[in-house]
C-alpha cells in the first residue's frame, strides 16, 4: 500500500522522535545515576571520612596527653594539662562527633535505598563513639581529680590511666575501622561509576549515530514545514520598521510558530515600552519645571528674606517708640499697636514662607544612622502634646514592635513627622484622634499618621504632594512635598489613603535598620 505524505512524515518524525526520546532517555537516565553516586561519594562518603579522620586525629593527640600526664612528674604541669584537656577536649569532641552524626543524617536523606543500611550502619558507628567518649570522660575525671594532688597515689594513679588508655585503645580501634570501612565504601563506589561511565560512553556513541541517519531521512519530508518563515520574516521587517501594531499570528505548537507569538509579544512590549518612555518624558519636562520654578522662588525668597529682617527689626523699634509715645487718647495708641502687631505678624509670616522656600531648594543630603522609631515619635509628641491638647485631640499609639529601628536623619524624619501631625491637627478643627502605628511590613519600617478628619477627595489626593498645592488659604503648599522629598533621599516613600468623610492617613516606609 502506497503511503501518504502525510503518514509518511508523521511516521519519519515518529521514528526520530522515539529514537531521539530513547538516547535521551538514557543519557538522562545515566547522568542522573552518575550525578546520584558522585552527590553520594563527594557530599556523603567523603565528608563522613572527614568527620572520622577528624575525630581520630584528636583522639590521637588526646592519647599522646594522656602518655605525657602518666610521665609528668611536675604537679603544676600536671595540673595545667589537665585544665587545658577540660577546658577545650571535651567541648572539641562533642562538637566533632556531632558533626559526623549531622553529615550522617543528612547523608541519609539523599543516599540510595541501597546504601540507607551502610550510612544507617555509619550513624550507629557515630553515637556509639558518643556513649564511649561519655564513659572515657567519667574515666578520664577520675584519674584527673587523683593526679591534680600535691603528692598523689601513683600505683592507684597508675591504674586509673592503664584503665583510661585501655578505654582509648578500644576508641582508637573502633575508628580505624569506621575510617576504614569508609574508605573501601568510596573505592567500590568509584570503581563502579568508572565501569558505568565505559559502558554509557559507548552506548552514547552508537545511539547519536543511528539518531542521525534516522533524521537525515527525515529531514527531506519535514521541508514543507518551514513555510511560515517567510511569514515570520515579513513580520519581523514590519517590526523592525516600527510598524508594532503588526501581527505575525502563527499557530501551532512548533518553534517557528513559538517564535512567531515571541514575535507578537515583542512587538506589544515594545507598544508599552514607548508609551511608558512618553510618559517618562513628560514626567522629567515636569521635574525641569518645577525646578526651574523652585531655582527662581529660592532666588526671590533670598533676596525678599533680608529686606524682611530689616522691616521685622524697624517695625519692634517702631513699637517701642509708639508705646512710650503719648496720643490724643488711649484707644489711638492701642490702634497704633495693633496695626504693628498686624504688621510683625504678617512678617513672620512672609519670613516663613521663604524659609520654606530656601528649605525646598537647598535640601541638605540626610546623614543616615539607626534610629529607635519609638524614641523618635514620643519626642515628636511630647513636643506638640501642648498643641495638641488645646485642640482636644486625643492621641492614639499603636506600636507594632517592641523595638524598632530605621536607618534615618533623625532631624529630617522629626521634621516630616512633625509637618503629618499639624497637617492632622488642621484638619480636625472641632478635635478628634490621632492614630500613630508603627510596624514592619515586607521587610520595611512603617510609620502612618492617620487622622478622623473630613478626608482627602480623589482629585485632591492626586496633587496633594504637588509644590506649591495646597487647599489651605493661607498654605505654601511646600509642606507635603519638602516631606515626600525628605522621605525619598531616605530611600523610602510616603503615601495617602484617604476616603473622603472617612479621614486621612499618610503612611511613610524606611529602610530597617
Amino acid at each position: 500500500m502506497r503511503l501518504s505524505l502525510a503518514t509518511r512524515i508523521f511516521l519519519g518524525y515518529a521514528v526520530v522522535l522515539v529514537t531521539f526520546g530513547a538516547v535521551s532517555l538514557f543519557s538522562v537516565t545515566e547522568m542522573h545515576r552518575n550525578q546520584v553516586e558522585f552527590r553520594l561519594v563527594s557530599e556523603g562518603y567523603l565528608h563522613l571520612t572527614q568527620d572520622a579522620s577528624a575525630i581520630e586525629t584528636f583522639h590521637k593527640n588526646r592519647e599522646r596527653d594522656t602518655n605525657r600526664l602518666r610521665d609528668e612528674r611536675n604537679v603544676d604541669t600536671r595540673r595545667q594539662l589537665i585544665r587545658l584537656t577540660r577546658l577545650y577536649f571535651p567541648g572539641l569532641m562533642a562538637e566533632k562527633i556531632k558533626a559526623g552524626q549531622q553529615t550522617a543524617k543528612k547523608v541519609m536523606e539523599f543516599a540510595p535505598e541501597n546504601e540507607k543500611e551502610f550510612v544507617a550502619e555509619v550513624a550507629r558507628k557515630f553515637d556509639e563513639l558518643s556513649v564511649k567518649y561519655a564513659e572515657y570522660e567519667l574515666l578520664s575525671e577520675s584519674a584527673f581529680t587523683l593526679l591534680e594532688q600535691n603528692n598523689p597515689d601513683w600505683t592507684a594513679a597508675e591504674a586509673r590511666l592503664d584503665r583510661l588508655q585501655a578505654q582509648e585503645n578500644t576508641i582508637g580501634v573502633n575508628l580505624r575501622l569506621l575510617h576504614g570501612s569508609l574508605e573501601t565504601r568510596i573505592s567500590e563506589r568509584v570503581a563502579r561509576a568508572q565501569e558505568r561511565e565505559r559502558v554509557t560512553g559507548a552506548a552514547i556513541i552508537v545511539l547519536p549515530v543511528l539518531a542521525i541517519a534516522v533524521g537525515l531521512i527525515a529531514t527531506a519530508l519535514s521541508a514543507r514545514s518551514l513555510r511560515p518563515v517567510r511569514t515570520l520574516i515579513e513580520g519581523a521587517s514590519r517590526i523592525g520598521r516600527g510598524d508594532y501594531s503588526a501581527k505575525i499570528g502563527l499557530k501551532g505548537d512548533d518553534e517557528i510558530s513559538l517564535l512567531g507569538r515571541e514575535f507578537d509579544a515583542m512587538a506589544r512590549s515594545l507598544q508599552e515600552r514607548e508609551a511608558l518612555l512618553k510618559q517618562k518624558q513628560a514626567e522629567l519636562l515636569l521635574a525641569e519645571r518645577l525646578a526651574a520654578v523652585g531655582r527662581v522662588a529660592a532666588q526671590i525668597a533670598h533676596e525678599v528674606r533680608n529686606p524682611l529682617s530689616s522691616i521685622g527689626l524697624n517695625v519692634e523699634l517702631l513699637q517701642d517708640q509708639i508705646e512710650a509715645a503719648k496720643f490724643a487718647s488711649p484707644e489711638e495708641g492701642r490702634e497704633a499697636v495693633a496695626l504693628l502687631k498686624a504688621i510683625s505678624h504678617e512678617v513672620d509670616r512672609l519670613t516663613e514662607v521663604t524659609e520654606e522656600h530656601l528649605r525646598l531648594a537647598r535640601l541638605p543630603s540626610p546623614s543616615l544612622q539607626p534610629e529607635d522609631v519609638h524614641a523618635l515619635l514620643d519626642r515628636v509628641l511630647a513636643f506638640s502634646g501642648e498643641e495638641l491638647a488645646r485642640a482636644k485631640i486625643e492621641v492614639k499609639r499603636e506600636p507594632g514592635a517592641d523595638k524598632l529601628s530605621a536607618m534615618v536623619d533623625e532631624g529630617q524624619l522629626r521634621q516630616v513627622v512633625l509637618n503629618l501631625i499639624r497637617n492632622a491637627r488642621e484638619a480636625m478643627r472641632g478635635g478628634g484622634t490621632l492614630t500613630l502605628r508603627t510596624g514592619v511590613v515586607n521587610g520595611s519600617v512603617e510609620i502612618s499618621v492617620g487622622d478622623t478628619g473630613p478626608g482627602i477627595d480623589p482629585e485632591t489626593r492626586a496633587k496633594v504632594f504637588d509644590p506649591f498645592f495646597s487647599t489651605k488659604a493661607s498654605g505654601t503648599g511646600l509642606g507635603l512635598s519638602l516631606s515626600r522629598q525628605i522621605v525619598q533621599a531616605h530611600h523610602g516613600s510616603l503615601d495617602v489613603v484617604s476616603e473622603p468623610g472617612q479621614g486621612a492617613t499618610f503612611v511613610i516606609r524606611l529602610p530597617r535598620a
